[in-house]
């Protein structure tokens, strides 16, 4: 009989665990003084590491060191209050320690049987934060709803998950008006629609599902209304297409506007067509009042999705999925062979997750919800977003105070678009310089035929002193840029 190895037993395991808390603690109050993007070249890792496995165990100390000679480098340090780009990424410590008991009862969630606490706490999680941002009834599981939501990995999964669960049932609507027709006939025709500023993912989901995507055109405002939509449905309509899902954005990715549910929203209940909504970063600011009239239209909708583990304190990953009828969903994806059976999955009293999602396994991730609304309160989270809203309208002000740039876009809540009034060259010129200078962090985005830079509220210790550092660097690095191209033209 082989003895069980052990590399760590309770006893050290309680000493590295104070001291990897101590090692993320000190993280944290010294993230500022660190360089906030990685001055390393792709590849810079490998030469650092052996080319294989150790055959004997190497201590706790030697890994911890290793972090930081080896991985530090070449982290970018998305938690850094000089890090402005993309959108945020949340991080509190409720949820890092939430985090820690999911790893450590260590169950896969995929049926109520296989750990009942995980199903029913994520059923329960979805409905506080559904009342949360005072999403409709019928979103809710309650005792004996018809909806409910569910934790999702990523908004990418929530969109494809709900094409996919849309592409069925338009598939079975139409073959039971016309039994004629094959899956492969049907599938041919199908189309799916969303914004012209949607995320990629929507176009990767329509990849996956193997059917066609089409941008509906926004507005001066990057806007979706429902005359463009109405548009493009008639001509689809009359060149024998079946229109089936609609993926309306509230917040988009490159400069965070949104579409017009109340217009679009009728349309596609008229025409039979899925209205699924991505309000990824948006979506935790409708917990304050003030901002819950974005939302409004949502009654429209068959599915709605944003990220918890974006804007609302959750640690990645936790996207919130709702759906109508979750039937819609289980009847998509149901394989129930026997060995994932049990007793009580028929009784009508339980949820089944790995019928609502690609994958079958699925962690504890509710645990980081309960933490964080518990310890911090809906206050507290309101609180958090609006300090978040304040220094982007802070930063906005800035600019706008300089007449050599420009706000490109609305600024709503936490993302400013601003360039330098010029040439597409100079703006891409000046994003270099401010992102070689490892001072801050930016990404751009192309707003029609303009280079565009976002500056998004991003770290939940960010201050005003940030933002007026990032704005003096900024303005800066542009008088800098300024003069060596008047130079050239000299």
């Amino acid at each position: 009989m082989f003895p069980t190895p052990v590399s760590m037993d309770t006893t050290e395991f309680r000493k590295r665990g104070k001291e990897m808390v101590d090692y993320i603690a000190d993280y944290f109050e010294q993230l500022d003084k660190r360089q906030v993007y990685p001055d390393v070249e792709p590849g810079y890792l490998r030469p650092l590491i052996p080319d294989s496995a150790p055959q004997e165990p190497e201590s706790f100390e030697d890994v911890l060191k290793d972090v930081e000679r080896i991985i530090m480098p070449g982290v970018t340090h998305w938690h850094s209050p000089y890090f402005f780009a993309y959108f945020p990424t949340a991080s509190s410590f409720p949820a890092l320690l939430a985090d820690i008991l999911s790893g450590g009862i260590g169950c896969i969630g995929f049926s109520w049987a296989a750990s009942p606490a995980c199903t029913e706490l994520e059923t329960v999680m979805l409905d506080w934060l559904g009342k949360m941002i005072n999403l409709p009834e019928e979103f809710l599981a309650g005792k004996d709803g018809e909806g409910g939501g569910v934790i999702q990995g990523s908004a990418s999964e929530a969109t494809l998950v709900t094409l996919l669960a849309a592409r069925t049932k338009t598939i079975r609507r139409v073959q039971s008006e016309n039994p004629e027709l094959t899956d492969a006939d049907i599938m041919s025709k199908l189309v799916a629609y969303a914004s012209d500023q949607a995320h990629s993912s929507v176009e990767r989901a329509g990849l996956i599902g193997g059917v066609k995507i089409k941008n509906i055109p926004s507005d001066d405002k990057f806007t979706v209304h429902g005359s463009a939509l109405k548009k493009v449905l008639h001509d689809d309509r009359a060149a024998g297409l079946i229109p089936f899902f609609f993926c309306a954005t509230l917040g988009t990715t490159p400069c965070c506007s949104f579409d017009r549910l109340l217009e679009l929203g009728p349309i596609c209940n008229k025409e039979n067509i899925w209205m699924h909504i991505d309000a990824a970063y948006a979506g935790s600011a409708f917990i304050c009042p003030e901002f819950r009239h974005l939302l409004n239209g949502v009654e429209f909708a068959d599915s709605f999705n944003f990220n918890p583990h974006k804007w609302l304190l959750v640690n990645f990953d936790c996207s919130a999925m709702w759906v109508k009828k979750r039937s819609d969903l289980t009847s998509a994806f149901k394989l129930d062979p026997l060995y994932l059976q049990h007793c009580h999955q028929e009784s009508g009293l339980v949820t089944d997750y790995r019928h609502w999602q690609i994958p079958l396994g699925r962690r504890f991730r509710s645990l980081k919800m309960w933490f964080v609304f518990r310890m911090y309160g809906v206050k507290g989270l309101q609180e958090y977003i609006r300090k978040h809203v304040k220094l982007s309208h802070e930063f906005e002000n800035l600019v706008l105070q300089d007449k050599r740039f420009e706000i490109c876009a609305e600024v709503t809540l936490g993302l400013v678009c601003f360039r330098l009034k010029g040439s597409n060259e100079l703006n891409e010129a000046l994003l270099k310089s401010i992102n070689d200078a490892r001072k801050i962090h930016l990404v751009p985005c192309h707003l029609r035929e303009k280079f565009v830079l976002r500056f998004a509220i991003c770290s939940r210790t960010v201050e005003s002193v940030h933002i007026q550092f990032a704005w003096k660097h900024i303005s800066k690095l542009a008088t800098e840029l300024l003069k060596a191209q008047d130079k050239q033209q000299q």
